[in-house]
């Protein structure tokens, strides 16, 4: 890590490996040191049955990470190429690192239907739609057709 301009920022640079910029340190995009791709936000592990309680033990350890908007939607995909701009690169490699997070709490039989999602974003919109309970409707059809 550099101190720059009053700011500690991650060494990350434009991707070429020409010069730095730094990510303040109260950026959403600034990954710690201790932040790894093997961190469990939570120890509840979203099974397809207790969407509600994950979501929220999800989102309060991305809050606590200042990681929520990623996938509320807030902290948009930088625009560009990742030559010229190193808010992309911080952004996709905070965007790798929150899938990898996200991958650890839930079940591995519902992997597949993430695997290939290129963002935080369209994962939470995709499981929030269908698994909430506003599906309420679709829930009770199903569990009816099961008995």
């Amino acid at each position: 890590m550099t101190k720059i301009g009053g700011e500690i920022g991650s060494d990350r640079g434009k991707g070429s490996g020409h010069d730095t910029m730094p990510i303040p340190l109260s950026s959403p995009l600034f990954l710690y040191p201790s932040d790894s791709p093997s961190l469990k936000l939570t120890h509840t592990l979203f099974n397809g049955d207790n969407y509600e309680l994950w979501a929220e033990a999800v989102k309060n350890g991305l809050d606590a990470k200042k990681k929520l908007g990623f996938v509320d939607g807030t902290v948009k995909k930088p625009e560009g190429s990742e030559v010229d701009n190193y808010e992309l690169v911080a952004w996709r490699q905070c965007n790798a690192m929150i899938k990898a997070w996200l991958r650890n709490v839930i079940d591995e039989k519902l992997h597949p239907s993430i695997a290939f999602t290129a963002s935080v974003a369209e994962i939470w919109k995709e499981l929030k739609e269908r698994y909430a309970a506003g599906n309420a409707p679709r829930v009770h059809q199903l569990k009816s057709d099961l008995t």
